[in-house]
């Protein structure tokens, strides 16, 4: 593996993520997260909050992006995303949804499509940045 170009595609994708993020999470989504879930949530906790997200991105730019960029395919990039996205998201809100009292299925199906678009935009935007302006 190429060390500084992983890095690179990581460090594209950390501004990418977070703005698309920080708007499903603080405009289009907030509503909704607080009529399902407000009665289990508390403030947020963010040291555990941006460790998700650093990592989910070493992870995203490992199994996606970079492949992706290898293989010169935005295409490429966008589909593995939303496959990682998509087992990702998955993961937490179906364990969350058989080990939680009350975890509503809207929950589930919401956060399970906003992880598969998530990982299918943030990778093929990346590999797109990358290979249109920094290659």
């Amino acid at each position: 593996m190429n060390t500084q170009l992983f890095l690179t595609l990581y460090a594209v994708s950390v501004p990418v993520f977070f703005a698309i993020d920080m708007v499903w999470l603080g405009l289009i989504a907030k509503n909704f997260y607080q009529d399902k879930l407000g009665h289990l949530l508390g403030p947020v906790q963010w040291v555990p909050a941006i460790l998700f997200y650093l990592l989910f991105l070493v992870g995203l730019t490992f199994f996606a992006t970079y492949p992706g960029v290898q293989a010169n395919s935005i295409k490429m990039a966008g589909l593995y995303g939303g496959m990682f996205g998509f087992f990702t998201y998955m993961t937490y809100d179906l364990t969350n949804y058989a080990t939680l009292k009350d975890w509503p299925v809207s929950v589930v199906l919401a956060d399970i499509v906003w992880g598969t678009l998530l990982g299918a935009v943030v990778a093929g935007l990346a590999a797109f940045l990358y290979l249109t302006f920094i290659k």
